[in-house]
């Protein structure tokens, strides 16, 4: 007999609706600091070489890499636009 009283439905529990809580939203103040001096120091063009120093010794293989990538680009794409008779590089006329 204890199965089925386990088993038997019961009465919901009533549900408590509760109000949402409201958040008040506001903007941030504007911060308005002065730039750093390193920041700015990079005007002229002997300024901008001495920041060289500055770049990760990591870094240099990569951009060796990717330098050597970016001409060889250059060179396949001018090298197909040169020597490819079959491209089309004018408009044909309009007669047909």
């Amino acid at each position: 007999m204890r199965a089925t009283q386990a088993l038997r439905m019961r009465p919901t529990a009533m549900l408590r609706m509760q109000q949402t809580r409201t958040v008040a939203m506001r903007q941030s103040p504007i911060l308005r600091m002065a730039v750093p001096k390193e920041e700015q120091s990079g005007h002229t063009i002997t300024q901008r070489l001495r920041r060289i120093k500055d770049v990760p010794v990591e870094l240099i293989p990569l951009a060796v890499v990717i330098g050597a990538a970016i001409v060889a680009a250059g060179y396949s794409m001018v090298n197909k636009l040169m020597t490819d008779k079959t491209l089309r590089l004018s408009r044909q006329s309009s007669k047909h």
